[in-house]
């Protein structure tokens, strides 16, 4: 009976420490699952990509909030065709350490967030200080669509 128990426990613990909310990003056409990385209420990730007018890289930053993406920053180097050239009610600009532009204050919900993965450049995921290649993630061209969801195993 003992030993019932302690495997019972066991498999309780793990299923405990698998339990939670999980960035996935998955095809935007099949839905098929790319990836899956743990993540937490409040944390943050971000896309990294050369823009394909502009052509300097455009960071977009996102957080978890209430189990949802909200985009709260994005940070460029120079103003040109296709990034953002005003400021709108309730938003920032300032320029970081770097010397690049900070626009935040969108604190928006994203529930559509998607990417079309370049051929020329890549685009990169950062999650708790991890740089991920989504070329090699989710392959050239690929439309990848991005999830906060929750695991309940």
């Amino acid at each position: 009976m003992a030993a019932i128990m302690s495997v019972i426990i066991a498999v309780i613990v793990i299923l405990a420490l698998r339990s939670g909310n999980y960035l996935v990003l998955r095809n935007g056409d099949t839905g098929e699952e790319f990836a899956r990385y743990r993540i937490s209420e409040g944390d943050e990730f971000s896309v990294t990509f050369i823009h394909s007018v502009n052509q300097y890289p455009l960071t977009d930053v996102y957080q978890i909030k209430d189990g949802k993406i909200y985009v709260i920053r994005t940070i460029y180097s120079t103003f040109g065709a296709g990034v953002q050239t005003e400021i709108e009610e309730g938003q920032t600009l300032e320029f970081n350490e770097n010397g690049e532009m900070v626009v935040s204050g969108f604190d928006m919900e994203m529930p559509y967030l998607s990417y079309i993965v370049g051929t020329v450049s890549d685009h990169t995921l950062t999650l708790n200080g991890e740089e991920i290649s989504l070329r090699e993630t989710c392959g050239r061209n690929s439309k990848v669509r991005f999830f906060c969801e929750h695991r309940f195993f």
